[in-house]
């Protein structure tokens, strides 16, 4: 196992975390999308962008964006490269506010949270759509890990801290089996070749209907490829 420093919440991490990475000249065959942060107070990233969406989403979809030469060059039509982006089931009362995606107008933790993780769905089916009309030998996939006992609720309420305190054992996954399901994506042979789904407990199952909205996939790819600075190639992409 070998470290390098990463940021997601600075695009300028990113970028020089992906400049030392190809310096290594690696193959990479998995990138499993993980960061995150939830329910925090409004607040911004080094780069201006509210946290949540800064973070959760544009963080992994620039760093996606970086590295996806290097996996299409990894991947082979027996081995497909794997991309697996954890998002949650918070998704499915996520609202996309297309003019209003950092929050500006009325900020919610719930909300902005929320968004931010409909937001990577919404990437997924379209990477996905963009990967197989390139005829790329790279696979993306969507997690829901569940509810998972880690540090990710030190934002909570103290009540819902002082009731996770007493009822972990009984309602929440331990870590370990909350990456269950992003290990099954990312090693399974029953996944080779299979893209565009949404995972839970290790079964591909349904995401919120707007997930699956093509113009809302196309247009939120088109504006998060403007808000990170980087050329948006899908534009000739039906």
């Amino acid at each position: 196992v070998e470290f390098l420093y990463c940021d997601l919440a600075s695009m300028k991490s990113i970028r020089q975390f992906v400049q030392r990475f190809r310096a290594k000249n690696c193959p990479l065959h998995v990138l499993v999308n993980n960061a995150g942060v939830m329910l925090v107070p409004e607040r911004k990233t080094e780069d201006g962008f509210e946290e949540h969406f800064g973070l959760n989403y544009l963080g992994h979809f620039l760093l996606t964006n970086l590295l996806l030469d290097t996996l299409k060059q990894s991947g082979t039509h027996s081995h497909n490269a794997r991309i697996i982006t954890v998002s949650s089931a918070t998704h499915y009362v996520g609202k996309l506010h297309l003019n209003d995606l950092q929050s500006r107008c009325s900020y919610s933790p719930h909300g902005a949270y929320a968004q931010s993780k409909l937001a990577l769905v919404l990437f997924t089916y379209r990477l996905q759509h963009l990967l197989t009309a390139n005829g790329s030998h790279v696979t993306a996939n969507v997690v829901d890990p569940g509810v998972v006992n880690t540090e990710l609720y030190k934002h909570v309420f103290w009540v819902i801290k002082v009731a996770k305190w007493m009822t972990a054992w009984l309602f929440f996954k331990t870590p370990e089996e909350g990456a269950s399901t992003s290990i099954y994506a990312a090693v399974s042979p029953e996944m080779e070749g299979a893209g565009g789904c949404y995972l839970y407990n290790e079964e591909r199952t349904k995401s919120a209907d707007i997930a699956y909205d093509e113009e809302l996939q196309r247009r939120l790819w088109t504006e998060s490829c403007k808000m990170v600075g980087i050329s948006d190639e899908s534009s000739r992409v039906p």
